[in-house]
């Protein structure tokens, strides 16, 4: 089985917590952005990660592939046998997959404008070391330009919506274990897997690991949010 994948996504983390969860060893092909994502192309037939290579099957979208682990893999289950409560943790997923995917994105990639830290890491790992240095070294203010495009993108409004959304998360998890009924299930990963890009756990490895979003990652209310999302990821086997 292969998982080809961008270390630092979302949706590729989410498949990472999946194949643990059901302990299905998996061998990690980290796809180069550019050439490597037309080899991509010639296998999947599209550009975008995650996609899952298990024998003659080649399976792209990180939904798809949850689907496909379940009818290959069924145990332990992601999703429940009871069918109003599949639907429930189907929406679940499909809300962390859009709205708040789109928040978590919006917000970190304004975090990385103006921070050069955060930049470099996020940077793919096959990026070569001039790359890294000329990302760094690039002062905040120069970065402007793209700084003032994500305003735009990322609008106070926006910022406002995603706080208001984490705040009801936290309200969530503090009142039982998981998002729906008593047993861990795509909701959780789905959800766990995005707030990975607000603050970097543990696995991101040096030097992302606890950074992330300033006024989110280090938010004090925020913080038994973040315990809920680490604990997710132990019992998935990825902390």
């Amino acid at each position: 089985m292969e998982l080809h994948q961008f270390r630092h996504s979302a949706f590729c983390e989410k498949v990472r917590l999946m194949l643990a969860f059901k302990g299905l060893e998996v061998t990690l092909v980290e796809v180069v952005p550019g050439v490597g994502q037309l080899e991509l192309f010639r296998l999947s037939g599209q550009r975008q990660v995650p996609v899952l290579v298990e024998g003659g099957d080649v399976v792209a979208d990180s939904t798809a592939i949850a689907l496909y682990l379940e009818e290959r893999h069924p145990t332990p289950p992601l999703l429940p046998s009871d069918p109003l409560s599949r639907a429930r943790v189907l929406l679940l997923e499909d809300w962390a997959d859009s709205a708040l995917a789109a928040g978590c994105r919006q917000a970190l990639l304004q975090a990385a404008a103006a921070d050069p830290v955060l930049r470099t890491a996020l940077l793919p790992e096959a990026a070569p070391a001039p790359l890294r240095t000329l990302v760094s070294a690039l002062p905040s203010g120069l970065l402007s330009p793209a700084t003032e495009t994500l305003r735009d993108l990322f609008r106070p409004a926006q910022a406002s919506q995603l706080r208001r959304t984490l705040d009801q998360l936290a309200v969530l998890v503090a009142a039982q274990p998981y998002l729906e009924g008593g047993a861990l299930s795509l909701a959780d990963l789905a959800v766990a897997a995005q707030l990975t890009l607000l603050q970097f756990p543990a696995t991101a490895g040096a030097p992302l690991a606890g950074r992330g979003v300033a006024g989110l990652a280090d938010h004090p209310g925020l913080a038994p949010l973040f315990s809920w999302r680490d604990r997710i990821l132990a019992e998935a086997g990825r902390g």
